[in-house]
Formats: C-alpha cells, sequence, structure tokens
C-alpha cells in the first residue's frame, strides 16, 4: 500500500467507458500515488463518441477538472469494429440516466494521438500508459512514433486472459477488438503488465460491496450503485454471474499496491489467424515454449484491498469540498 513516500506515477488513461472503466478513472483520479496527466478515448465499449462523451460526464459527475480528455480511434487497425451493447448498454454507460445536458468538462481539440505525443515529449520523467479497452491507440503511437517509445515507463493494460474468453470461448474483449494492435503492443519489448479476465474475475461487485458504496450516501456514491446495479444485471442476463466483475480498475489499483496482485513472468502470444480462436492471448505460464517472458501476467488478486481502494475513492471524490 501506498504509504505517502516517494512521488505519484505520472499516467494516461486510455479507454472506452464502459462502466469498469468508469471507476477506473474515479481511482485514478481520487488517489495521491497517481498524477492523472490525461484520458484518451477509443472506440470498444461503445462508438468513440460514445466513449468520450462517457469519460467526460464521468469527469463532471466526480468534480474531476483539468484533465484532458481526447478521442481517440475509431476503428481497429483491420476489419469492422464491434462495441459491446449487451454489457454496458447502448449509450455505453446504461443505467444511471445521465441525462441529455452537455457535460461541463470540455473534451480537447486535439485527437488521442496528438495528446499523447504532446504529453511524452513535455513531461520530464517516463509516463505509464494504462490502455483497458481495444489497444488500437497505443499501437498507433507505437507505430507512428517510434521514438517515444523510450518516454513510456510501462504499460499496464486489462485484456486478455490465461484461460477462456469472454466474446469467443477463446477471446476476451480488448482483445478480439483489435488482435493487431494488441499483439504490436504486446510484442514491443517495453514493460507491460497484464490484468486478464483470469485475474479480473476475483473482483466481483457483491451486494455487500455495493452496501459499502452506498452507505458512503453522497450523489457519487448513487450513482456508483446505479452504475454497478445496471452493470450486474448485463452480467447476471448474459453471463449467469451473481456479481460482475470490475476488470478495469485492477489496472490502477496494481499501481496503488503492486501488493494486491501477483503476477509473474510469461511469453504472451495473441492468435490473429484461427478460425475459432482470433484474438486469444496465448499465455505460457510455464515455459514450455522456449520464448522469453516478456509480459507481467496478473494471476491472484487480495480482493479485499482491492475494494478498499475503491470504496475510498468514491469517498474522497464525493465529499464536500472542505472536508
Amino acid at each position: 500500500m501506498w504509504d505517502g513516500g516517494g512521488m505519484p506515477v505520472p499516467v494516461i488513461l486510455d479507454c472506452d467507458p464502459g462502466h469498469d472503466d468508469a471507476f477506473n478513472i474515479l481511482l485514478a483520479a481520487a488517489h495521491p500515488a497517481v498524477d492523472l496527466l490525461a484520458i484518451t478515448t477509443v472506440a470498444g465499449n461503445q462508438t468513440v463518441e460514445k466513449t468520450t462523451l462517457n469519460a467526460r460526464r464521468v469527469c463532471a459527475a466526480a468534480g474531476i477538472r483539468g484533465v484532458p480528455i481526447a478521442a481517440g480511434r475509431a476503428r481497429p487497425l483491420r476489419g469492422p469494429g464491434r462495441v459491446a451493447e449487451d454489457i454496458h448498454g447502448a449509450s455505453g454507460l446504461d443505467g444511471p440516466g445521465f441525462g441529455t445536458a452537455e457535460p461541463d468538462v470540455p473534451q480537447d481539440p486535439r485527437d488521442a494521438l496528438t495528446l499523447l505525443r504532446d504529453i511524452l515529449l513535455a513531461h520530464p520523467e517516463p509516463v505509464t500508459l494504462v490502455p483497458t479497452g481495444p489497444l488500437t491507440n497505443i499501437a498507433v503511437l507505437l507505430l507512428a512514433h517510434p521514438e517515444l517509445a523510450a518516454r513510456i515507463g510501462r504499460i499496464v493494460l486489462m485484456g486478455g486472459s490465461t484461460e477462456r474468453g469472454n466474446t469467443t470461448p477463446a477471446a476476451e474483449f480488448n482483445i478480439l477488438c483489435d488482435p493487431e494492435a494488441a499483439d504490436i503492443v504486446l510484442r514491443s519489448g517495453l514493460p507491460v503488465t497484464m490484468f486478464g479476465l483470469n485475474a479480473t474475475h476475483q473482483v466481483r461487485a457483491t451486494p455487500e460491496v455495493v452496501a459499502r458504496i452506498a452507505a458512503l450516501g453522497t450523489p457519487l456514491s448513487r450513482l456508483c450503485v446505479d452504475l454497478l446495479t445496471y452493470f450486474a444485471s448485463t452480467y447476471r442476463e448474459v453471463f449467469g454471474f451473481d456479481a460482475p466483475p470490475l476488470h478495469d480498475p485492477l489496472t490502477v489499483a496494481h499501481l496503488i499496491d503492486p501488493a494486491l496482485a501477483r503476477v509473474v513472468p510469461a511469453a504472451v502470444a495473441v492468435e490473429l489467424n484461427g478460425t475459432y480462436t482470433r484474438g486469444a492471448t496465448v499465455v505460457d505460464l510455464h515455459g514450455v515454449t522456449g520464448l522469453p517472458a516478456g509480459v507481467d501476467v496478473a494471476t491472484d488478486i487480495d480482493a479485499d484491498r482491492f475494494w478498499d481502494l475503491i470504496v475510498e475513492a468514491v469517498r474522497t471524490l464525493g465529499a464536500p469540498a472542505g472536508s
């Protein structure tokens, strides 16, 4: 757990909000161990227009100001895009009823690639990229500006799995949306930590967790309860889960408290051509391929430590000014 010592980690979130992305934004903005430099968006859970609007909505609701939000890629590197409307709804963030009013948090006039480039060039130290949607923006950055790789401290992503998928039997949604982009990122040689479904399914928003958030009694906590209630309903209907896994915030939680996740080095490859397995992450946990173990893969999670961070983030951002 972060003890207040040292400098906060400079972070750019690259996301596709999305219910779980919303909580990752809250956690990154609330915790002093993270210096949230920017939010970039990508098509994934919904279209990029909707995911960008949702990032602005979350920031407005939580009082997050001064963090630039820029729209990124609208489609994958190859082939048609897809969305997760069955999980996140027509807006990508169904449940709370944000209404039709424009959020008072603006969209940055730059596109995501330009914003990423500008921040990486200007920041005095390497920046941690935290992508929690399809990896299109990050792959485009690496292709367009290979010289900026040295300005990236590490990449901590949510995607893939050591086991089965959630969109096809083999593939997790974020990787399946753009397998070519994922292949570029995972083979980049940069330090990469991967939180896949095998890890994120260990942090489910049970009724007890929701009750802890509801007990905070603030407008933000009520918004969070509405988000989790909707998310629970779709996970119950689609997957038969009794509580929904809050995938994406494990990335930022790991930056704050590395001890809450066990990670092991492994070779990770993305299947690009399989008839039934395109988008699968092939994770060699036992070294049987002889390939370099170039990715840190999360395995075991301390769920209690994780939920303590989430509840505290909602409490912090929802507290009245000056309290």
